[in-house]
């Protein structure tokens, strides 16, 4: 493939923006070379500058579950747009999806509108300590909840060591307060509560990690971390920022059966549009501004164009009993097609999936946490992922990233992609 135009478009970026991107994975730095420039996007396909067709498996990093320019979601935002595209006053619109939101994701009675996950999960740890009156929470290496200065840490030594910053710009005294845990590990919380006992406000976790590849959890461990939060009188915070309505229409939280305090939303709750959400009980979220404490606000939270694609998004979701089903089916093929080549082929790998989130990981042994995650073989990856991209196949362009699939690929597709796996991996 060529991909002259993209080059010489990342040239131009580089003056202009940072890096050329302004979202650092897209810089293609985990993998080498150069990114691509996309120029469209249809269903479960992309385009880019240079006239190159992908089979998408990142859509978005989540929001595009019915697939790229989905006709009716597009067109709520084209017929909303003619009425005006920001108002800064309150809309029936967000009403609406508000309504929908609570009627579909359970144990939540309201949900408050911001503009990206990160905003999200920044929020829902302010209102855990306005809530609780504590300062510290749990996190999880290797889960990502955004670049909020509180999530940029990293692990220190020892079961009850402060966590210490992982970026510049991030204080220590910021970093003391964010405690870290093993993922899929309840002893190393539980010792966590031990050391610092009636001082953690809430704990946050990716039920299903997305961000060191998809982890699911071990059996029984979001049961055993609710019930430590319950005995603790400490929140539990879902990062649904990626399941939210793409495990099932009520999250991770129908999936598992498990009742978070506090819940994030992103990617698909917005259409594709920059839209995020936190919802809890009644009791937590009336601790908010304007009828509580703790101050959060947005000039552009629940934008009305950002409100009419999550909405129509939200519809199709619930108005299509057998959406969930037929995404879980697709993925669930494409992991059989992937690991019968693989292992035709003597590749040492491990695939982790959860729905219609997967991913390949270079290592034979389980991968249930970001140690055992950091174990693949990342220089076998970076072969595979630019194999499968000349021959049009376009995965996450990194090792620690999910990938999403969506409702929009045919079995063709995936035939295809199974056997452009199985060509790359014989040289691999």
């Amino acid at each position: 493939m060529l991909y002259q135009r993209s080059s010489q478009l990342f040239v131009e970026a580089s003056k202009v923006i940072p890096g050329g991107v302004n979202s650092p994975v897209r810089a293609f730095k985990a993998v080498g070379g150069t990114p691509i420039f996309v120029k469209e996007a249809k269903g479960a396909y992309l385009f880019d500058e240079d006239g190159n067709k992908y089979i998408d498996y990142i859509n978005s990093w989540g929001p595009m579950i019915l697939g790229h320019a989905h006709e009716a979601v597009v067109n709520a935002v084209i017929e909303r747009a003619k009425l005006g595209t920001s108002f800064g006053t309150p809309t029936a619109l967000e009403t609406k999806i508000a309504e929908l939101a609570v009627a579909m994701v359970p144990n939540i009675d309201k949900i408050r509108f911001v503009n990206s996950g990160t905003e999200a999960c920044m929020s829902a740890i302010r209102l855990a300590r306005g809530y609780t009156k504590r300062d510290k929470i749990i996190k999880f290496s290797g889960c990502y909840h955004g670049h909020s200065d509180s999530f940029l840490i990293a692990a220190g030594s020892g079961l009850s060591t402060f966590g210490i910053p992982n970026s510049p710009g991030v204080t220590e005294g910021t970093a003391k307060d964010t405690l870290l845990a093993n993922y899929n590990d309840i002893e190393n919380v539980k010792a966590l509560f031990e050391a610092n006992k009636d001082e953690i406000a809430a704990v946050i976790i990716e039920p299903v990690a997305g961000n060191m590849g998809c982890i699911p959890p071990k059996a029984d461990f979001l049961n055993q971390l609710r019930s430590l939060c319950s005995q603790n009188g400490t929140l539990l915070i879902f990062d649904e920022v990626m399941t939210g309505f793409r495990l099932a229409k009520g999250g991770a939280q129908e999936l598992f059966g498990i009742q978070a305090d506090i819940i994030c939303f992103g990617k698909v709750i917005g259409g594709g549009l920059p839209v995020g959400a936190f919802a809890g009980r009644d009791e937590i979220m009336n601790y908010l501004s304007p009828l509580g404490p703790v101050y959060q606000a947005g000039t552009l939270s629940g934008n009305p164009l950002a409100m009419a694609a999550g909405l129509q998004m939200l519809t199709e979701l619930n108005n299509d009993p057998e959406l969930f089903k037929r995404l879980d089916e697709k993925t669930a093929y494409l992991e059989k097609g992937m690991h019968e080549v693989l292992s035709n082929n003597g590749v040492a790998f491990t695939i982790n999936r959860v729905g219609s989130m997967i991913s390949v990981h270079f290592d034979k042994d389980p991968v249930y946490d970001f140690n055992t995650a950091k174990n693949g073989d990342n220089d076998t990856f970076k072969k595979f992922f630019h194999e499968l991209l000349k021959k049009g196949i376009y995965i996450a362009p990194s090792a620690y990233e999910t990938w999403f699939i969506t409702d929009a690929l045919s079995y063709e597709d995936l035939d295809y992609t199974i056997q452009c796996v199985d060509e790359v991996s014989q040289n691999l």
